[in-house]
């Protein structure tokens, strides 16, 4: 069974920056695309970055396109994402998550299993 942790959330202050970590275990992480999704208070869960198993295809949302890069190191289980200009409307639960083949062909991520347990930001005004 496959195991996400994330790491690297905290407070920042609007326009700071804070780089998210998510470490996979339990099987070929290499194998798959792998996304990041965030949650604010009150709000449903969505998708804010997702990148293909080779790194060569990436997509983001609108809403942080411009500020925020995804990246994978297959050889150590790990894929980041890189947040610059952060804004109070970016303050979310921030989650990752393994894509499986389906989700990524449709780009509809409602139906993904596995997923890590989350790691709070916070961007104060």
């Amino acid at each position: 069974q496959v195991q996400l942790v994330e790491s690297g959330g905290g407070l920042v202050q609007a326009g700071g920056s804070l780089r998210l970590s998510c470490a996979a275990s339990g099987r070929t992480f290499s194998s798959y695309a792998m996304g990041w999704f965030r949650q604010a208070p009150g709000k449903e869960r969505e998708f804010v970055a997702a990148i293909s198993w080779n790194s060569g295809t990436t997509y983001y949302a609108d809403s942080v396109k411009g500020r925020f890069t995804i990246s994978r190191d297959n050889a150590k289980n790990t894929v980041h994402l890189q947040m610059n200009s952060l804004k109070p409307e970016d303050t979310a639960v921030y989650y990752c998550a393994e894509i499986d083949e389906s989700s990524w062909a449709t780009r509809d991520y409602r139906y993904l299993e596995v997923w890590g347990q989350g790691t709070l930001v916070t961007v104060s005004s």
